[in-house]
């Protein structure tokens, strides 16, 4: 994995990666604005500003942000704009704040978070980090991981803190962040500040379609606010491009493939022919794809004959707006893969990052792709 240490200094030096520099200055921005499960309200705010900023109509939901062009119906694309950390939950204690606002009401024991939810404890220890007010992004003082353990009792990481005793309940806590950058690779907290990063960029580069920008995805709660924009506005196709990162053990095995699609996950199927255009136009771009799903059976597999318990295949925001939409909403995704999942230090290859930015414009038919080589 790589380690904050080992970025280069300045971003300046982004042009190495391939990436433009403005992409990249974007998603420097964005990272370090706080949007801890919810409690996005202040991140809702500086996105407004930099979509309508590239001449988006922007307008507010419950839970989303919806960003619209001249030809709002040309494409959808989704991103959920939610990432991990902690909620004062009471006189000097903290929890993990994705289990508190889903009140793990559709936690079931198939997604990736909780598999990581063991792994999670303990790396986070003496990481800084900073209290905020949920609407304005005020802040509220600094502080730092002294702990973390999982409770039996209540089913959720408990965090000892340091600098933040004057919290009262509800206040957020997010981790301290900044994009680094390496010569191979983008590092953070990626999850999915980044995609939310690009669909802004798209919108520089003169997209004119729909992007969805979602709040509470990492509590489970995402699809329910873009469902409900879909039951209000919704025509009859409501083909959906849900856009995220996706885990994987080590950066050497990220780095094997450019992109990931899904079939599947473990809610639904997804459409098969949306899925089908995508993996088409990736192989068309001369980029690498590889298939989520199957690479998680293929693995399990192997588990099972070794006695292991088998790896989730992961519940999506797309799987479970086509569960519970009913046929109203269909779509797929399209990911970039990730090691170091739901930490500090996430890291996704420049080259798949690239990747990413050059499918979602072809997709979009924007002519002026600012991509570098």
């Amino acid at each position: 994995m790589f380690h904050q240490h080992q970025a280069l200094d300045h971003l300046s030096n982004a042009v190495t990666t391939g990436l433009d520099l403005g992409f990249v200055e974007l998603l420097a921005t964005l990272i370090r604005q706080p949007s801890v499960v919810g409690a996005e309200h202040a991140f809702f705010r500086v996105l407004q500003r930099e979509l309508e900023e590239r001449g988006a109509q922007v307008t507010w939901y419950e839970g989303l942000l919806v960003a619209q062009g001249t030809k709002p119906d040309s494409l959808f694309l989704s991103a959920h704009i939610d990432r991990h950390g902690l909620i004062c939950t009471g006189p000097n204690e903290f929890q993990y704040a994705a289990f508190i606002a889903g009140a793990r009401s559709d936690l079931l024991g198939n997604s990736v978070s909780e598999e990581l939810m063991q792994k999670v404890s303990g790396r986070l220890d003496e990481e800084d980090i900073y209290a905020y007010e949920p609407w304005s992004g005020a802040y509220r003082g600094k502080g730092k991981i002294k702990s973390t353990r999982v409770c039996e009792f209540r089913n959720n990481l408990i965090f000892e803190l340091e600098g933040l005793e004057h919290l009262v309940a509800g206040t957020p806590v997010a981790f301290q962040n900044k994009l680094a950058i390496t010569e191979k690779a983008l590092v953070g907290q990626l999850d999915n500040v980044l995609s939310a990063a690009v669909l802004v960029y798209l919108f520089e580069l003169g997209f004119q379609g729909t992007c969805f920008f979602t709040a509470q995805e990492e509590a489970g709660k995402s699809w329910r606010y873009l469902l409900e924009w879909f039951r209000r506005f919704g025509g009859s196709t409501n083909q959906l491009i849900v856009i995220d990162t996706s885990p994987y053990p080590d950066f050497e095995t990220a780095n094997l493939q450019n992109l990931v699609l899904r079939n599947k996950d473990a809610n639904a199927q997804f459409n098969k022919a949306l899925t089908s255009k995508l993996a088409q136009l990736c192989s068309d771009l001369g980029y690498s794809t590889q298939f989520k799903d199957e690479y998680v059976e293929l693995k399990n597999i192997e588990l099972q004959k070794n006695g292991d318990k088998p790896m989730s295949i992961g519940s999506t925001e797309m799987g479970r707006i086509i569960v519970g939409s009913k046929g109203l909403v269909d779509g797929t995704t399209l990911q970039v893969p990730t090691s170091g999942y739901h930490t500090l230090s996430e890291t996704a290859p420049t080259e798949a990052v690239s990747a990413f930015i050059n499918v979602l414009g072809n997709l979009a038919n924007l002519d002026d792709m600012k991509l570098g080589n």
